[in-house]
């Protein structure tokens, strides 16, 4: 994998893939680093949720996560706990959703392993609307 980060003027900077994706980053309109790190976990876990939810996708009509973390007090502040709430509405199996969850976590997410291998304290709900019980 390849990018680079280019500095547009002040503390504002854009991400340029391999791909040629382009994205703001830090400044006034931009997140930071680490709030892009924070929504890349979460992100990372949702398309494994998304995925694995395969034919049943079908049945959800919305899905977001809540996010929440705390972060060192000292530098470098990184993050010392993050919290994921997990939010369905629609008809699926809450049993399956879990396992696709403690998977993504436990072997998927590239992203949250790096976190919690570092030892982030990763905790997170499960909240589905309307489900099948």
């Amino acid at each position: 994998m390849k990018g680079m980060v280019r500095w547009v003027e002040g503390l504002t900077m854009e991400g340029i893939t391999s791909n040629g994706k382009s994205f703001g980053i830090y400044g006034d309109e931009y997140p930071s680093p680490m709030e892009m790190v924070l929504h890349a976990h979460a992100a990372c876990s949702f398309v494994d949720v998304i995925s694995g939810l395969k034919d049943r996708i079908k049945n959800v009509k919305s899905a977001h996560i809540e996010i929440d973390s705390e972060r060192s007090e000292d530098s470098p502040r990184v993050f010392t706990k993050i919290n994921m709430k997990y939010i369905i509405d629609g008809q699926v199996p809450r049993e399956l959703v879990m396992r696709i969850i403690e998977y993504s976590h436990e072997k998927l997410c590239s992203v949250g392993i790096m976190l919690t291998g570092y030892g982030v304290k990763l905790t997170w709900e499960l909240v589905i609307n309307n489900s099948d019980k």
